[in-house]
């Protein structure tokens, strides 16, 4: 592992304890959790939550958390995802493999197991699989970026080994704060480029960089969209190359830039349960 992947980790730790002190699960809820979904018990884990007074089949949303490629679980973002679940939706909130143990594709190998665990277990849980949807936070709206392409774009799914469930596409997605281009050559920070390091298989390769930059990959079929950022958001830059493609696509989408003069916000804000803006 890289230095700076080392020293994002720390400093992603100490963000995230001071975030989520003393948070607790909301009473509204009832959650499963710790579910194994597919062959790796250590990586391949998910909870569940609903509303407990629910009934019937709900609403799915799935999450891919955020942390750089190679950080962050379920539990970092249970608190987050338990909000969204206490908005009338089933969510699954799940850990995927990380770097640099696990290279690219290994997370979207995963994300791709949730969705086929979300058809086999719709009736024990309540999944209504005519509407899933995913959100995807930094990295992770980045990787749910790409599992948007793959599942909409025939040319680009056949880069990857996975086949996706009966022809699934999420019903609609949220892109927060993410990256969706990448170059050797020009707008890559020495930090990203360690972390691209330590994630993908050669290094960081041109034709690697040219796989994941997924806003080329964006098709008419692409999900409706909401992506945001924020403006004191390290990778606001990088909302506009997805938002042009949406728009030249046809493809419906909301694009918003939260955050004043007065009040920036930084990147992931939404997160803190405690802040209003979240």
């Amino acid at each position: 592992m890289s230095e700076a992947s080392e020293k994002f980790i720390r400093e992603a730790n100490i963000v995230d304890d001071e975030r989520d002190a003393g948070l607790t699960t909301p009473e509204s809820l009832v959650r499963f959790d710790n579910i194994t979904y597919g062959p790796d018990a250590k990586w391949n884990v998910l909870d569940v939550y609903r509303p407990k007074d629910a009934e019937g089949r709900l609403p799915v949303i799935f999450s891919i958390h955020g942390g750089g490629w190679v950080y962050g679980d379920k539990d970092r973002y249970q608190f987050y995802a338990m909000d969204l679940a206490t908005r009338g939706f089933a969510v699954v909130n799940f850990t995927y493999r990380l770097a640099p143990m696990y290279k690219f594709p290994a997370p979207i190998e995963d994300a791709n197991l949730v969705i086929g665990w979300i058809f086999a277990n719709a009736e024990k849980y309540g999944f209504d699989t005519r509407h899933i949807f995913g959100v995807g936070d930094s990295a992770g709206g980045h990787l749910l970026s790409m599992y948007s392409a793959i599942c909409t774009n025939g040319e680009y799914a056949a880069l990857f080994p996975i086949k996706v469930p009966n022809g699934f596409a999420p019903t609609a997605v949220a892109l927060n704060c993410g990256k969706y281009m990448f170059s050797r050559r020009k707008g890559l920070d020495r930090s990203t480029r360690a972390l691209m390091g330590d994630f993908l298989p050669h290094g960081g390769t041109d034709e690697e960089f040219e796989v994941i930059s997924t806003a080329k990959y964006v098709t008419e079929d692409f999900p409706p969209t909401f992506l945001m950022t924020s403006n004191d958001d390290f990778l606001k830059d990088q909302a506009p190359y997805m938002e042009k493609q949406l728009f030249d696509r046809n493809i419906r989408h909301e694009f918003h830039l939260f955050g004043t003069r007065e009040k920036p916000l930084p990147h992931v804000f939404h997160l803190n349960m405690r802040s209003d803006e979240a």
